[in-house]
């Protein structure tokens, strides 16, 4: 198998993380796209970014992944980056209630400024405190089946389910685009490729109204 640089790849997705400020979301950026984990993190100003390459059923998907400060005062700044964003990890810290009860904020800020088939996995972080759990994994579930998001609990500490929460996230996006291309009558190979923006809009929504799993 010929060797591929990180510069080789047939499709570039936005993804963002959204969500309170201290729910570990640079941490999971960070264990994604590095594997490193900081327990020195300070919290984000403003928006960072981090890429990844991985093989998605075949086809090598490059993301592009953005943090953004959870501050209220960061706000105007944030509102911004949504643009172009295809997928979404919302957030929160499963020992920290009020985080979790921020989420439908942060959901509806989501959709008022993205296309209605971007792929949302909610995120309960934080699953290594065992000891301190404020939210349960039976709450965080019932809101992802109510809001039609995917969802999963994990650790960026441990490494706990942050490989498998961005590759579902990258999957269904592409299977939306390739839904997409089907249902257009083109070719999926043929869609827009190297850093062209990739629009997941359409008038099915259905392709991401879906439930996904599961907890740690």
């Amino acid at each position: 198998m010929a060797y591929r640089s990180e510069d080789d790849y047939d499709y570039l997705f936005k993804v963002v993380l959204i969500g309170d400020s201290g729910v570990g979301k640079s941490n999971l950026l960070s264990r994604f796209t590095r594997n490193e984990f900081s327990l020195e993190s300070k919290s984000t100003i403003g928006v960072e970014f981090a890429t990844r390459t991985i093989n998605v059923e075949g086809k090598m998907v490059k993301a592009q992944i953005w943090d953004t400060a959870g501050q209220e005062r960061y706000r105007a700044i944030t509102s911004a980056y949504y643009r172009g964003a295809v997928g979404a990890l919302l957030v929160y810290d499963l020992t920290r209630h009020v985080t979790f009860e921020n989420v439908e904020r942060w959901l509806r800020e989501l959709k008022e400024h993205t296309d209605s088939n971007i792929v949302v996995m909610l995120v309960g972080n934080k699953s290594d405190l065992r000891h301190l759990r404020a939210v349960s994994t039976e709450d965080g579930q019932s809101f992802a089946e109510r809001e039609s998001l995917y969802f999963m609990e994990g650790s960026a500490l441990e490494s706990t389910n942050v490989e498998n929460a961005f590759k579902q996230v990258l999957t269904q996006i592409y299977r939306v685009v390739s839904k997409k291309a089907l249902d257009i009558g083109e070719d999926p190979a043929a869609m827009p490729t190297q850093g062209q923006p990739i629009n997941v809009g359409g008038n099915d929504s259905s392709a991401t109204k879906k439930v996904g799993c599961c907890s740690a």
